[in-house]
Parts: C-alpha cells; structure tokens; sequence
C-alpha cells in the first residue's frame, strides 16, 4: 500500500510536467546513448524525455549495461524513481555490502526505489536496459566504499 501511495503521489505531482510532453513520440533509434564516467566501464544513458538535472521536470532516461554487470554499494542525493526493466534482467537490494542474493527482475518489472538509500545492483546474463522515470533533480550518485568510484581511477 505504501508503495502505491508513493507511486500515486509522483503521477499527481508529475501531472504539470506531463503535460509539457503531451503527443510527444520517440522512437528507440533516435536515442543518443552516452557513456556514464560515474557508473562502471560499460554502462550508457540516453535521456528520453525531459532534463535529469532540472528540479521540478519530469524526466524519463534509459540506461543500457553489458551482461553481468555489477554496481557496488552507493546512494543517489534523489528521493524517488521510478524502474522499469525493458530488456534483460535486474536485481537491485538494499546494503551496504555487496551479496549476490535476491531476485532478478525480468523484462516488464517495475519498482519504486528510494534514492537516499544505500543499495546495489547486478544484471544477468544479457544486456539489460532499465528506463527510469521521475521529477528532477535526479543526479549523482556517491559509493559507499569511495575506492569503488570509477571516476576516481
């Protein structure tokens, strides 16, 4: 119940900035994918709607990582997201240790996630694409072990 009031909660705030994205249509093929220094080597971004960074819009990005992919404990300064597995699979836990256990979410999951908590996440055997979905601001991120920041290496 708590996460449907949550995920109620975002649409009833969202409901202005949906409205600056009205019949708008994007097609996968006209995504930018970028590389993300602050996510290990491999994973891209592709914003699909709106600005990340802009506090109050409403932003839908995607990120796509190779099969068996791994990203250590850390948190993000954000409150709420929105994720859903379009391809691939992926298990996300909450900690600050690293454990291999848990459930990989399969193509057409979706989960509320809580920014400000540490957690950790981990892909299958394929590559996965995950599109998340918000209102900004919604970057940065900080590891729990600082040694485990690709942008410090």
């Amino acid at each position: 119940m708590k996460k449907f009031l949550l995920t109620a909660a975002l649409i009833a705030l969202a409901g202005p900035a949906f409205a600056q994205h009205a019949n708008t249509a994007i097609k996968p093929d006209a995504l930018k994918w970028v590389d993300v220094p602050a996510l290990p080597k491999g994973a891209q971004a592709a914003v699909v709607i709106g600005d990340p960074a802009k506090p109050g819009e409403l932003y839908v990005v995607r990120l796509k990582v190779p099969a068996n992919y791994q990203v250590p404990p850390h948190t993000h300064p954000y409150d709420t997201q929105i994720l859903t597995v379009m391809s691939g699979s992926l298990a996300l836990e909450m900690g600050e240790k690293f454990e291999k256990k848990g459930e990989l979410l399969k193509a057409g999951s979706v989960l509320v996630h809580a920014g400000k908590t540490p957690h950790y996440v981990w892909t299958g055997t394929e590559e996965t694409i995950i599109q998340a979905e918000g209102i900004g601001p919604a970057v940065g991120i900080e590891y729990v072990n600082p040694a485990d920041d690709p942008r410090k290496k």
